[in-house]
């Protein structure tokens, strides 16, 4: 008989460690910052705790790793701990010096990007997360395992064991929250003589473990009502803040409770186009659509069609291959309540573009709107994986 396919293509996992990241902690050096200080504590008999502590989140996946592809740095930057626990793993970067330093870490950062990874698990501390927010920003979803002195920084996990546990949920494609987190730090030299001037350096992505509804539940379940409300308005925020933005609006109750919310007529099974608020095409064909939004900044509104998870190739064909090659992943902002996301019983959505490469460029996670501010991590298949015939 034919094996069903596999619709879970291997989750991407960037690893990136600094390897020195604490060492001057238990040595009372108030940090690790800097080539001196390290060597300082070097020097002291300093041990390097990162990779342990990586480990420890590491470990909570090793039963499912024939599910994940590591993409880590040479040596102790990740290469040794992948090999050592029996990960498949790329090595997309190599430092040219024994002892890595912040650039190291910003250039790994950059190859985990050009690589396409699903997350980014980093282990360090304040310094190790503004040089990944540097180069990563919200682009990716992150997290941070604690390694380092100062942990200031909303990216780290509580613990590596929690980091763990929520990586071990993203990877098994469970339903799981993602917000920005602020990346702070403080000036360690300014700590060292006893001042703490801690400031905020930007924002990432980080998924932590499902919260469902808080404000909107009522009985214990979500009202719908108040949920698309409340998708409708972290939406209509977007709009506002990209007044540029030609916004194609495509089919489905949950896209058209948005409309409604900006008191625009919606077209159910068709795709629209609004900007500035305003209706500026209705019911668009895909000619129509690549006519209009050629050369113009775009982002397409979507939800999940049916109960199969489809979220194109059903229902909004006018969503043609050439629009979304131009549009990008990026682009797409994707609707959804958590109820719905649940029916789905942990299958992956699906895309069905009628483009291979396309479908294969779309799958892995992506964030979805489920709430105001409020959004989860889930995986697209890969329908184009191999199916293996067995008797």
């Amino acid at each position: 008989m034919l094996n069903q396919p596999k619709l879970h293509r291997l989750f991407k996992l960037g690893l990136l460690v600094n390897p020195y990241a604490g060492i001057g902690g238990a040595l009372a050096l108030k940090g690790s910052d800097g080539v001196e200080i390290r060597e300082k504590a070097l020097s002291m008999g300093a041990e390097k705790k990162a990779l342990d502590k990586t480990r420890l989140a590491l470990a909570h996946i090793v039963t499912i790793q024939d599910q994940v592809q590591l993409y880590v740095a040479s040596g102790d930057m990740g290469e040794t701990l992948a090999k050592d626990m029996g990960f498949h793993y790329t090595l997309v970067y190599q430092p040219e010096n024994l002892q890595t330093e912040g650039q190291d870490t910003e250039a790994t950062a950059k190859a985990l990007l050009a690589h396409q990874v699903d997350l980014i698990l980093f282990a360090g501390g304040d310094g190790t997360a503004r040089n990944v927010c540097h180069v990563v920003g919200s682009s990716v979803p992150v997290l941070g395992v604690p390694a380092g002195c100062k942990i200031h920084s909303a990216v780290y996990a509580i613990t590596p064991a929690a980091a763990g546990r929520v990586l071990k949920q993203v990877i098994k494609g469970e339903i799981v929250s993602v917000s920005d987190a602020e990346v702070m730090d403080i000036d360690e030299a300014l700590f060292r003589n006893g001042k703490v001037n801690a400031r905020q350096f930007g924002e990432m992505q980080v998924p932590t473990e499902l919260r469902y509804i808080q404000a909107v539940k009522m009985g214990g379940k979500e009202s719908d009502e108040l949920v698309l409300a409340d998708i409708a308005a972290h939406i209509i925020e977007i709009i506002e803040d990209n007044p540029e933005h030609l916004f194609v609006m495509g089919s489905g109750s949950t896209v058209e409770f948005v409309m409604q919310e900006l008191g625009i007529k919606n077209t159910l099974l068709g795709v629209d186009v609004i900007k500035h608020k305003k209706l500026l095409a209705s019911d668009v064909t895909a000619s129509e659509l690549i006519a209009l939004t050629t050369h113009q900044n775009c982002k397409l509104v979507l939800t999940l069609i049916g109960g199969q998870g489809h979220i194109i190739g059903r229902g909004n064909q006018q969503l043609s291959a050439d629009f979304l090659t131009s549009l990008g992943k990026d682009n797409i902002l994707l609707v959804a309540t958590k109820s719905k996301l649940s029916n789905l019983s942990g299958r992956p959505l699906i895309v069905d573009s009628g483009d291979t490469k396309l479908d294969i460029q779309l799958s892995g996670l992506i964030s979805i709107i489920t709430g105001y501010h409020d959004q989860v991590l889930y995986p697209i298949a890969n329908l184009h994986l191999s199916i293996k015939d067995t008797v």
